[in-house]
């Protein structure tokens, strides 16, 4: 199974944002990632029908891929952590065994995405980089949304675990008792994030407010 590679410096992670529904929740994890003291740089992966979907779901009107960052981020610090290149530059350090980083989201994760990544296609930088985690038993996490699914999707779901990454379908616990969508995107962000050796204050960790809730 692929395991995280921490390195001394800050952390370095990769976030990929795909065509399927669920953006929000990209944008919500990027903002925790920039605002993490421990993370030093974030590389901001976008493929082309992840910006349809924004338009969609977030009624963006499409601009320049240089303004992503600070779009997505809301306001929030940490713009400066952010390298956001384009998803056909198959020349960027990420698509390198040899360039080091301490692991991958992929947030939403599209089923054609996933199928690429489980059939090793490679052909953009978000399948890549993907692919590259895989080989150097980096840390690759999964975060797939669609329903219902079929026998194709779940081959590849199969495929893509048994090649080391980490399935982490988008569906958010309750038993938080979040009262808002907000709370239950930062709350989901903050469990994925986890995933990655960043494990979030925020976070609800059952047992300890249990215990608490009862003192």
């Amino acid at each position: 199974m692929a395991s995280a590679q921490t390195f001394t410096a800050g952390r370095r992670i990769v976030l990929a944002l795909t065509g399927a529904s669920g953006i929000e929740l990209g944008a919500v994890a990027l903002r925790l990632l920039a605002a993490d003291a421990r993370v030093e740089r974030i590389y901001l992966l976008v493929t082309e029908h992840a910006l349809r979907v924004m338009q969609d779901e977030l009624g963006w009107r499409p601009g320049a891929r240089s303004e992503l960052p600070a779009r997505l981020l809301d306001g929030g610090p940490g713009r400066e952590k952010i390298e956001a290149p384009s998803n056909q530059d198959i020349g960027h350090a990420l698509a390198s065994g040899s360039f080091p980083h301490d692991g991958m989201l992929v947030l939403p994760c599209s089923m054609g995405t996933l199928g690429a990544i489980a059939h090793g296609l490679s052909d953009n930088l978000v399948e890549r980089a993907a692919d590259v985690c895989l080989k150097e038993r980096r840390r690759l996490i999964l975060a797939p949304r669609e329903t219902p699914l079929n026998l194709i999707h779940l081959r590849n779901l199969l495929a893509a675990a048994e090649a080391g990454a980490v399935i982490f379908p988008l569906m958010p616990a309750f038993y938080d008792r979040a009262k808002t969508p907000e709370a239950i995107m930062r709350q989901f962000a903050a469990r994925v994030l986890a995933q990655l050796e960043l494990p979030q204050k925020e976070a609800f960790v059952w047992g300890e407010q249990a215990a608490r809730a009862d003192n």
